[in-house]
């Protein structure tokens, strides 16, 4: 890592406005996370039914997350991320309604859960592909540590705020994620008009609002095949994600086995989100810059053993320092994944590649939930997270022999 001043990336009016949206947007749907598992578990007792949840996300972000990459590149990215927000405070809005009135049953929450995944499948290209036109090249990398840091603040308050507020009632968590989604389709309001670059003559460029083509789709995926480095960052993290996740299982965890209330689940859900804000600090002020192919290993083995040490865990504190080293880990391997994606993909191709991303990313942990909810039932839950711990470390270990150029990789940028 390398020291270096920290402030000038939020110098910059239009990334503040984003930064601050995008912390409204998680916290928001953080509490929305924690009252739906809760309530869920309450209706159904059922681990299967948590992990369904992550089924149905899972299954809306894999149907729309590539047309939504497509579009992210043809049209004005500021207005795609406005309407996913109105999606999904119209989501929040229903869940409230049909609590206070005692009709919510299992098959609204999957039908929201399912419309929550598609306002995030065309949410997430539009927004990450914004950012580099919002601020300097140089100060890429330290915006990208400040948006992490500012997820997972928001990750460690939303869940804790959520569980605090769940004691009023369901329905009041909801409300309060429906007003942070209004706050943040404000913030966004307040950003610039961002197009994708309109330059129709370069090679393999199109023009924006052209109809688009099974080539064009599917251009992040090739692009991504192309480059071994982007290729094997990702399907690590899809592969690990997948195999470690716990998240679906937290609230059995809180009930059964810990023996704590909505609070406590609160509480698991944060630990994760703190261990990753302390890390984004810290990368702020002294970016990494050397051995990062060695470094994003060694973080995923770490994932791998605090995922097995919370899952043999008896002791509250013990967990909550389990959750909070896997979330440190994580959020180093997030920075290097996400930087080296930004820094070597062009502006014409950022949001199909990033909706690629998304798909083996963001989409691994719905899918992971409905891993976890699966093997749970069939293994019992302790054995079903140790599992997908030693998983972590078998995948950590055939990446490294699999892409010996990701493992070598000594800088984040390969282009000036």
């Amino acid at each position: 890592m390398t020291a270096s001043g920290n402030g000038s990336a939020l110098r910059q009016p239009a990334f503040t406005r984003l930064w601050l949206g995008e912390t409204a947007t998680v916290l928001a749907y953080q509490m929305l996370v924690v009252a739906v598992g809760w309530q869920t578990y309450d209706l159904t007792d059922s681990a299967l039914a948590l992990g369904l949840i992550g089924l149905f996300h899972f299954s809306s972000q894999f149907l729309f997350l590539l047309p939504a990459g497509h579009i992210a590149d043809r049209f004005d990215r500021r207005r795609i991320a406005l309407t996913a927000q109105v999606v999904q405070l119209g989501v929040a809005s229903m869940l409230a309604a049909a609590s206070f009135n005692g009709a919510l049953t299992s098959v609204l929450i999957y039908a929201g859960s399912f419309f929550i995944g598609g306002a995030q499948a065309f949410q997430s290209p539009s927004v990450r592909s914004m950012l580099p036109a919002l601020v300097p090249r140089s100060e890429l990398l330290r915006c990208i540590a400040w948006s992490g840091a500012a997820r997972k603040m928001a990750v460690i308050a939303g869940p804790a705020l959520g569980g605090l507020v769940y004691i009023l009632g369901p329905g009041y968590v909801y409300v309060l994620s429906a007003t942070f989604f209004v706050v943040s389709g404000v913030l966004l309001i307040g950003i610039p008009s961002i197009k994708p670059e309109t330059d129709a003559t370069k090679q393999n460029r199109e023009k924006p609002g052209s109809v688009p083509t099974l080539q064009t789709m599917f251009g992040g995926i090739a692009y991504i095949r192309q480059n071994r480095v982007v290729l094997g960052a990702i399907s690590l993290d899809l592969f690990a994600t997948l195999l470690g996740g716990t998240t679906a299982l937290l609230p059995i965890y809180a009930r059964d086995i810990l023996q704590t209330g909505p609070s406590g689940l609160g509480m698991l859900r944060a630990a994760p989100a703190l261990g990753a804000l302390v890390v984004s600090i810290l990368l702020v002020r002294a970016p990494l810059s050397r051995n990062v192919g060695r470094t994003m290993f060694a973080c995923v083995a770490i994932f791998g053993v605090c995922t097995i040490v919370f899952g043999v865990s008896r002791s509250f504190a013990l967990s909550l320092t389990a959750l909070c080293v896997l979330g440190a880990a994580d959020m180093i391997s997030v920075v290097i994944r996400s930087s080296l994606i930004q820094l070597e993909t062009p502006d014409h191709m950022r949001g199909r590649v990033s909706a690629v991303n998304s798909m083996f990313t963001s989409t691994s942990n719905q899918l992971g939930q409905f891993e976890s909810g699966v093997a749970a039932a069939l293994f019992g839950t302790v054995p079903a997270v140790v599992i997908g711990g030693v998983g972590t470390l078998l995948v950590a270990g055939l990446w490294m022999r699999w892409f010996p150029a990701l493992y070598q990789r000594d800088v984040l940028s390969s282009r000036s």
